[in-house]
């Protein structure tokens, strides 16, 4: 009997792989894998603004922080004048992290990303490190709503290192500019993700807007997708938007994508609760090819409530930047946000949410 059980344990084994991989992404759910948020878990930068960490871990352990910070004197819509990409490290994903230098400093407004770089999202692919950027130049005035010349100066890059640590070496051109005239990223580009495809080369998905609309804020606002056989470029554009809702203007921001047994996953801002029915939050969207993007069944990932270790809960007017640091199995494990307090205007931070393992 002993001798039989081996090869039945295999086959049932076996079996439930095969019913694993064939299971249907779009039953997939995220929000009941979100721990409690330890005190640990949030981070911020005295005297600044703190927005949208990215997390590499290197093969010594240590645990390499990008986000974007300014200056909180200049008020909180200088993102688009004065960010720059700061640098923090950690022996935890969670933290606590402490602030090291400054990855991606300001370098002149003749460079088109001169004087802001922001929203980063950092990738390690092969032995070099990838850092993914929103940069802009302009007349570099801090205004009390929206400069629109910076905004509209927005353009993706990426710098390249052989350390997260630095030194990053920056490019002359955007990786992704904008379109001719007509295509829906013809103002500006900005707030990129990216993933090594299963079949090889090079999967992104970016924020992108238009000149259909009235200029300057133009629109609509919509996300794109562009493929790559290297992670420098050039990108091969595709035309069709996702993550849309018909006759919604500007449905969703901050994409964060990454792939995994074979299907390419996304977890999205939803600006009002157009996918997720849950107001503003964030939503789980999959795609089998990287082309063509559905919510989930249950999208719901978080809404803007967090539950903190301690049992109580924030109440918060953001969270936003969604990104996740996958294991060394590759499944998705912190999952980092960008937190801005209600009537707070000079608060804001980075958390940390730890995640369980899929059920």
């Amino acid at each position: 009997m002993l001798k039989q059980a081996a090869p039945l344990a295999c086959v049932i084994a076996a079996l439930m792989t095969l019913s694993a991989c064939a299971a249907d992404p779009a039953t997939a759910t995220f929000d009941d894998r979100l721990e409690p948020l330890p005190a640990t878990a949030i981070f911020s930068d005295p005297g600044h603004y703190t927005w949208g960490g990215s997390m590499v871990r290197t093969d010594d352990g240590v645990c390499h922080l990008l986000y974007s910070r300014w200056p909180k004197d200049k008020g909180f819509s200088a993102w688009v004048t004065h960010s720059e990409i700061a640098h923090a490290v950690a022996d935890n994903p969670l933290g606590p992290y402490r602030f090291v230098n400054v990855a991606l400093p300001a370098r002149g407004a003749e460079f088109w990303d001169g004087l802001c770089t922001h929203n980063p999202t950092v990738q390690r692919f092969g032995d070099k490190y990838y850092l993914y950027y929103m940069g802009n130049t302009g007349d570099g005035k801090a205004t009390k709503r929206l400069n629109m010349i910076h905004r509209n100066n927005q353009r993706i890059g990426v710098a390249v290192a052989d350390d997260p640590a630095g030194p990053w070496k920056r490019f002359d051109k955007p990786v992704i500019d904008v379109g001719p005239g007509d295509a829906p990223d013809a103002l500006m580009t900005s707030n990129p993700s990216i993933t090594k495809r299963p079949d090889g080369g090079y999967l992104m998905v970016y924020k992108a807007v238009g000149k259909t609309k009235p200029l300057p804020f133009g629109g609509p606002v919509v996300h794109l997708v562009a493929t790559a056989d290297s992670p420098t470029g050039p990108f091969k554009k595709y035309p069709d938007p996702v993550f849309i809702v018909p006759g919604v203007n500007f449905p969703a921001e901050d994409p964060y994508i990454w792939s995994q047994d074979g299907i390419y996953w996304a977890i999205v801002k939803d600006m009002r609760g157009h996918f997720t029915g849950a107001g503003r939050s964030t939503a789980l969207f999959y795609s089998r090819d990287g082309i063509h993007w559905g919510p989930t069944d249950h999208p719901l990932v978080a809404t803007t409530t967090i539950k903190l270790a301690d049992g109580s809960t924030r109440e918060l007017e953001a969270l936003e930047r969604p990104q996740v640091w996958l294991d060394k199995s590759g499944r998705p494990a912190v999952l980092f946000f960008a937190a801005r307090e209600k009537d707070h205007d000079k608060l804001s931070y980075n958390v940390h949410i730890p995640l369980k393992s899929p059920r």
